[in-house]
């Protein structure tokens, strides 16, 4: 048997024209150069700072709405101002003891300046001459609403006080026609807030002279000073 043998057809031959070369470059060109930087991971630090950027507005948020609220809401004392004092009766007697009968009407302004409503308990007046308290009275407080102030009205009748002590400056103010006195007046209240009871106190300090002549007050000087004691105590 015999076997026939065809020979493979040549490939068929392409004409190649080669690539032109690139242009020389003129020669004010200026080369170019391409910087490859290394690769550096992101480190964990960096992705936090957006996270703790916004911690920190958030508290300095939080701190500022907190002390905005504490500034309205903390409880303040209340202010007590002299409206009127007038003179009933001035009586200085000599024999058989140096005593004294005085008597006073006061009128205070109590002014709230919480947003909570205030129970004023007590309002004490006391007088004294010299630095020497002589006698008080106390009487019974109100409430007082919230942002309001109320007036209180109080006599001091102090009679048959011996002086003891200061005769002798009482008898050289007597002979002048004008004598002295001290008088203070405490308020004592309690601020309601929910379920908890604060204590609040105010006091204002005068100083009056008294004309023994004509029974008038010739001067007086007050000077109010406030006083908190925050000692929360549960109703």
């Amino acid at each position: 048997m015999s076997s026939k043998h065809s020979a493979a057809a040549p490939a068929a031959a392409f004409p190649y024209t080669p690539l032109p070369p690139p242009p020389p470059p003129p020669p004010d060109a200026v080369a170019v150069g391409v910087v490859v930087l290394p690769f550096y991971p992101r480190r964990r630090g960096s992705a936090l700072r957006p996270r703790l950027r916004r911690c920190l507005c958030f508290s300095a948020s939080f701190l500022l709405v907190a002390a905005a609220a504490g500034f309205v809401l903390f409880p303040s004392d209340p202010t007590v101002e002299l409206a009127r004092i007038r003179l009933n009766r001035v009586r200085i007697a000599t024999s058989p003891a140096l005593t004294l009968d005085l008597s006073f009407n006061v009128t205070l302004r109590v002014r709230n300046r919480d947003v909570f409503s205030m129970y004023l308990r007590s309002l004490n007046v006391s007088v004294g001459y010299r630095g020497r308290e002589l006698g008080s009275v106390t009487s019974a407080g109100e409430m007082i609403a919230a942002r309001g102030s109320s007036y209180v009205d109080t006599t001091v009748d102090l009679d048959g006080l011996r002086v003891v002590y200061d005769a002798f400056y009482l008898l050289e103010d007597l002979a002048k026609g004008v004598v002295p006195f001290d008088a203070d007046a405490r308020v004592n209240g309690l601020l309601g807030i929910s379920f908890v009871e604060l204590p609040i106190k105010a006091r204002v300090s005068c100083e009056i002279s008294v004309n023994v002549k004509n029974q008038t007050i010739a001067h007086q000087n007050c000077s109010p000073e406030e006083l908190f004691h925050p000692s929360p105590a549960k109703s």
